[in-house]
């Protein structure tokens, strides 16, 4: 998911869950060697009735205890589990800008609906072309921070001609707040609000990139229905079908596949979300991902709503490398093409078809 946990972490996080355990396991044997020392024969008269008469009922309560406690400790990790903006070191303080790459762009701070600040890129095209070009709006993974993914920025800028805007979900680099599923929804929309409240992007070509756990947060905005009519293409790659999916895979216990959905904190239900969407969808699977198996992506694809949705098949492409990967920028350029086509078919505005091809038949094989 644009960098998952590595097995150290959960080893880690699994530790510290363990010690708080210890820790209230602890506090209760202080607890009844004080009320031992203070009310002495009374204290032990009590334990050897409750040992006669309910020995059987106090063993069931505290295993009950226990696990109870456990679960919720485990549900309140989730977090840590799924979202890493700290990871590389410094993710947090240090954000690279896109001026390092000879991109011309604007930092952008605005406010979700629930008031909290995130950062943005916008990385604009030049004057002559910035008002007409596509423009894409890139939802990453669940580590680093946006100013990671620069390099495969340059690529779509030069490539597809599109201005960018990079969003910095809460909890991640510069951004206020502390990420959550809900969280992540909240900020996507201020991202596509904020794109609509200027008059020098061409609306009516807003396209929502989202790679791995970003894939899940792009289709969650593109169903919604107040979005519906803002977004005119889906692009998503190397996503999962959903959270539990995902955990069933990297954890490995049969347990998993009994546990109910509201053991999930974060749920991210792509796969059901999916079957909702309706405008043009463009699928990419790295064949060679390690992390999400591509076997998500094919469901997720034959589930989609849309009667314009394609999938495409990079054998070489790795979870978080796909877009090095020969051919890359050209398919997406292809399947962009096609959309605006279609697009100005429908409103009949075919005197411009030929001005619309051209676009994009310089894109790098690259």
């Amino acid at each position: 998911m644009g960098g998952y946990v590595p097995f150290s972490r959960i080893t880690a996080v699994l530790f510290r869950m363990i010690l708080k355990v210890w820790a209230y396991s602890g506090l209760v044997l202080i607890v009844c060697f004080l009320l031992y020392y203070m009310y002495g024969g009374i204290f032990a008269v009590l334990l050897l009735f409750f040992a006669v008469t309910g020995k059987l009922c106090c063993y069931m309560m505290t295993q009950t205890l226990y696990k109870m406690s456990f679960l919720g400790i485990l549900y309140q990790v989730q977090d840590s589990l799924l979202f890493n903006p700290e990871l590389p070191s410094h993710s947090r303080v240090y954000v690279p800008i896109p001026s390092t790459f000879n991109l011309p762009y604007e930092s952008i701070v605005t406010k979700t609906a629930d008031g909290i600040q995130i950062n943005m890129y916008l990385i604009l095209q030049q004057k002559d072309r910035q008002h007409t070009a596509p423009t894409i709006v890139f939802f990453h993974g669940n580590a680093g921070n946006m100013g990671h993914r620069l390099q495969n920025c340059v690529g779509l800028y030069h490539n597809l001609q599109c201005n960018i805007l990079l969003v910095e979900y809460r909890g991640y680099g510069l951004s206020e707040g502390s990420p959550s599923e809900e969280g992540l929804y909240t900020d996507a929309r201020a991202a596509i609000d904020y794109l609509y409240a200027r008059s020098d992007i061409n609306h009516s070509e807003v396209i929502v990139f989202g790679r791995s756990l970003g894939g899940a947060v792009a289709i969650d905005l593109a169903i919604r229905p107040e979005y519906v009519g803002k977004v005119w293409c889906l692009i998503v790659e190397n996503t999962f079908t959903s959270i539990p999916d995902m955990a069933k895979v990297l954890l490995g216990w049969r347990i998993l596949q009994y546990f109910p959905l509201f053991f999930y904190k974060n749920k991210f239900l792509s796969y059901q979300k999916v079957k909702q969407l309706r405008i043009p969808t463009l699928f990419i699977s790295g064949l060679a991902d390690i992390l999400v198996p591509p076997r998500m992506m094919l469901e997720l694809y034959n589930r989609c709503g849309s009667i314009r949705k394609q999938i495409l098949h990079i054998p070489a492409g790795t979870h978080n490398e796909t877009w090095q990967i020969q051919g890359y920028y050209h398919s997406i350029a292809v399947f962009l093409q096609n959309c605006r086509l279609k697009s100005f078919a429908e409103s009949d505005k075919r005197c411009e078809s030929d001005t619309l091809k051209s676009m994009w038949t310089n894109v790098q094989d690259v």
